[in-house]
């Protein structure tokens, strides 16, 4: 899904980039890096279904947008051997739009909803049979006249992504037989996916290179396959084409994306809370007003990473900077500041080691 921001650390995909992020994705599930827990839960599930010869329970994947949600639906289908039809919750409005999908499926094939929780409620009530009983009752007709015609649907597996799994009604998340979570990855996964990616775009990146763009990711590999190209950019044009550590820092400063992977909307948020409101609380809507952007852009693009980072802290009387987003933007925090010095981004991602 496209998100409401099209910045270079956005999480959420641009329709312009599509096509250069379909050429960096992994195929197979050996591939695809980090996870490691889900990796091994989801290679189960798959070669048990194999061996049985029906198709796998239903799968959720809930996570932040650009953890590799839509990759590993391609993947379910691809270890599968089978087809995958490609659809999103907010276009399926009416539960005639559902049934239409659902009766051209083939035996087997994967039906992939992206954002599921964002599925009309008609169209969710007749996934539930869909999914439990392979069948579908379509109304033909309206008022006294009406009739339900049961229509029988392939085996099929579903596999749903969403980024809010807590707005999910309790009777959908029941049908899933599997349900995964994807966290944010450690920037050593995120080297490796950065060469791994730089080998397939043809682009040469040393060590050093690759842990400077890593680290200002975010912890999501979509972040960093963007800034490994805008990276490539800078290297062709004014470097000798290789992305070294010094070639990343100065690439990534022109584009205006700090050692934290702040962007300019991030650090007008911190500073308009310490240079005018002398590090908070305030309401959204003054910060919003402050810095010049609407309120649910300031709440759904900046905020989250800014409170994982331990930068910002959210409070019943409002916003406030704590003490390390202070020493971020070089400033002495006053006594009695909300919140002790946190650890920087890079070390509040929650990763999954893949350790029992």
């Amino acid at each position: 899904m496209t998100g409401p921001d099209s910045g270079l650390v956005s999480a959420y995909v641009n329709d312009a980039e599509r096509d250069a992020e379909v050429s960096v994705r992994p195929k197979r599930l050996d591939e695809f890096i980090a996870q490691h827990r889900v990796r091994d839960q989801l290679d189960l599930l798959l070669q048990g279904a194999m061996r049985r010869g029906s198709p796998p329970d239903h799968i959720l994947l809930s996570g932040p947008p650009g953890l590799g949600k839509t990759t590993l639906a391609n993947i379910v289908a691809a270890e599968l051997g089978a087809g995958i039809r490609v659809t999103s919750g907010p276009a399926i409005e009416r539960s005639g739009d559902l049934a239409a999908i659902l009766t051209s499926l083939a035996e087997g094939d994967v039906l992939f909803i992206d954002e599921i929780h964002r599925i009309a409620k008609p169209a969710e009530e007749l996934l539930y049979s869909a999914m439990e009983d392979f069948r579908v009752d379509v109304v033909v007709g309206k008022g006294p006249g009406a009739t339900a015609i049961p229509l029988d649907v392939e085996p099929f597996t579903l596999v749903g992504a969403t980024t809010r799994s807590g707005l999910l009604t309790g009777p959908m998340r029941d049908r899933f037989g599997f349900v995964a979570h994807l966290d944010f990855y450690a920037p050593a996964d995120l080297e490796t996916l950065l060469h791994r990616s730089a080998r397939i775009l043809g682009v040469p990146i040393t060590d050093d290179g690759a842990a400077e763009i890593a680290g200002r990711s975010r912890g999501t590999p979509r972040i960093a396959n963007r800034l490994l190209r805008r990276v490539r950019d800078y290297a062709e044009v004014r470097a000798d084409g290789v992305v070294t550590l010094d070639t990343a820092r100065s690439a990534l400063t022109v584009y205006d994306v700090d050692a934290l992977g702040l962007d300019r909307l991030d650090r007008a948020v911190l500073t308009a809370l310490v240079d005018s409101f002398r590090g908070g609380p305030v309401g959204l809507s003054t910060l919003a007003v402050a810095v010049g952007e609407q309120p649910d852009t300031v709440e759904e693009v900046c905020e989250p990473f800014l409170v994982r980072a331990g930068l910002l802290a959210r409070t019943p009387r409002g916003r406030v900077a704590t003490e390390a987003a202070w020493r971020h933007l070089g400033r002495t925090p006053p006594n009695g500041t909300f919140a002790a010095e946190a650890p920087l981004a890079p070390d509040l991602f929650s990763v999954d080691t893949g350790e029992a």
